[in-house]
């Protein structure tokens, strides 16, 4: 095994099974073991792009303890000054939509870049050839174009979960509208159907840039990936396309919150000196494959020698919503999402009603930012697949382009009609659910699959049944992953054994909320 591939194998052990929780704390002391929170501790608010530099910062003389939420969950919490008091940095692939929302910067204090890396287009090396991209310079109008007329598939992450998402959306919009300055609103809807024209290619979504390179990395089924430069060097047999008229690029500056006392500060000051000297920055660059801070240190052969010229970035907060708006509602590939809800005996009380609750936050009951974009969007087909003992009736709900509000209250006003009886056939309601999903395999929809159970299967056919079932699907319909949720006694380990089957992931709502398990699914969806 080559030294590159042993370090995604690592990066990807890290991301196989996803947390929902709203922030997840894990430490980097000396030991390696759980960092307690104290005085001598400096505590982060970060994203999960920064999750790779756990281990080296044990090594940093600075206790650091770090608790990990999404971008857009980040940045609201540290604007409505939720964060203040309770963490003293925070630390993103970028605070570029956070300082657009109003009274974020009184929040912030010193910024400190640590590294950086550019969001590019990473594609077989034989499609690059037969692109006629090989050693050339080639511009997004080029790539869109290419895109446009089928010549190649991708996958990208959510731009309203990950960063590397909303940079390649950005950067794709300014490119083909030929922004010279930031994006405007009108600007945004005269190159919309120019981005669907692009992301008519998009075969793969992701709420994260390292689950969407454990996917490709897994069984491919696209030509390449929009992504980290520093995510698609670490994945075997691409080749990168730096666009000729400009990137986005993640700067990762980690940041003092301006509520940190005196102490902190001092920490603070600590762990930033020693993450920009060279050997560290040396070290950033060989493990993560991200471009050094610091001039006295030389970027790598691996980074080649093309200019990287920054596209302009959205100076205001509601240009920027309104192009993830966009995206989401017009431009991407419309989506397909079977829900597979558990109705058992065990599901009744306190269950059931989370459930209900969780269905309802995706009608647009949450009003904040991430809550508005995880809804259940325009143009999305919806089917709802209840079972207790057997399997009930599916729900069918597509939600039209424009005025989606009377569907989304069909969908609120079917959650709350839930009721609980009888055992529990978990396989059979998700065989049904592939059985649906393969009736309209043809219509070009992204399609998806949750399943939330509390308990174990007692009724129907077994995992081996279905097991057998999934793997005799012809290979297109086996590409629909199931997304599993932990919630009350669920079996932990038939669970994860669905979602590696399926291509899929675990989100733990065991410990915390239904609903925002439920809300971080969606930026797989």
């Amino acid at each position: 095994m080559s030294r590159r591939t042993a370090r995604l194998a690592a990066a990807l052990a890290l991301v196989g099974v996803t947390t929902a929780l709203a922030a997840c704390s894990t430490g980097a002391g000396g030991s390696g073991d759980p960092v307690e929170d104290g005085p001598d501790v400096l505590r982060v608010l970060a994203g999960s792009e920064v999750k790779d530099l756990e281990p080296m910062l044990r090594q940093s003389g600075v206790k650091v303890r770090i608790s990990y939420t999404g971008t857009l969950d980040g940045a609201e919490q540290v604007a409505r000054g939720d964060a203040d008091g309770s963490y003293d940095a925070i630390w993103f692939s970028s605070n570029r939509y956070l300082s657009l929302i109003d009274g974020a910067k009184g929040r912030l204090s010193t910024e400190t870049k640590i590294m950086s890396s550019p969001v590019l287009l990473g594609l077989r090396t034989a499609k690059v050839k037969e692109l006629g991209w090989e050693g050339k310079p080639v511009s997004w109008e080029q790539i869109a174009n290419a895109a446009r007329q089928g010549r190649f598939t991708f996958g990208m992450s959510n731009p309203a979960s990950s960063n590397s998402g909303f940079s390649a959306l950005v950067g794709v919009a300014a490119a083909l509208s030929d922004a010279g300055e930031a994006l405007s609103p009108e600007q945004v809807t005269a190159v919309t159907p120019r981005l669907k024209e692009f992301f008519s290619a998009q075969r793969l979504t992701s709420g994260s840039s390292g689950w969407l390179a454990e996917a490709y990395a897994r069984d491919g089924g696209v030509d390449g990936l929009v992504n980290y430069e520093s995510v698609l060097l670490g994945v075997k047999g691409l080749s990168l396309v730096y666009p000729s008229d400009g990137v986005v690029t993640a700067d990762y500056p980690l940041t003092l919150l301006a509520s940190a006392t005196t102490d902190k500060r001092e920490l603070y000051g600590r762990l930033t000196a020693w993450l920009r000297t060279p050997d560290t920055q040396r070290r950033i660059m060989t493990t993560t494959h991200r471009r050094p801070a610091v001039p006295e240190v030389r970027p790598g052969p691996e980074f080649g020698t093309a200019p990287l010229l920054e596209l302009p970035f959205p100076n205001r907060r509601s240009t920027a919503d309104g192009l993830i708006t966009a995206y989401l509602d017009e431009a991407r590939v419309p989506s397909r999402a079977l829900f597979v809800l558990d109705t058992s005996g065990s599901m009744q009380g306190d269950r059931i009603e989370n459930l209900r609750r969780a269905l309802v936050t995706l009608t647009g009951a949450d009003t904040s930012a991430s809550g508005t974009f995880s809804r259940f969007r325009d143009r999305e087909n919806v089917i709802m697949i209840p079972f207790s003992g057997s399997v009930g009736q599916p729900r069918s709900f597509t939600l039209p382009e424009g005025n989606p509000r009377p569907v989304l209250d069909e969908i609120r006003a079917y959650a709350q009609g839930l009721r609980t009886e009888g055992g529990t056939a978990i396989f059979e309601g998700l065989r049904t659910a592939y059985q649906q999903a393969a009736a309209t395999a043809n219509d070009g929809r992204y399609t998806s699959v949750v399943l939330m159970t509390d308990g174990e299967n007692t009724d129907g056919i077994s995992y081996d049944d279905f097991a057998a079932f999934y793997r005799a699907l012809p290979e297109g319909q086996r590409r629909t992953r199931t997304f599993v949720v932990l919630f009350g006694d669920s079996d932990v380990e038939e669970m994860r054994q669905i979602a590696t089957l399926t291509g899929g992931a675990v989100f733990d709502a065991r410990g915390g909320s239904l609903a925002a398990a439920f809300k971080e699914i969606r930026g797989y969806q």
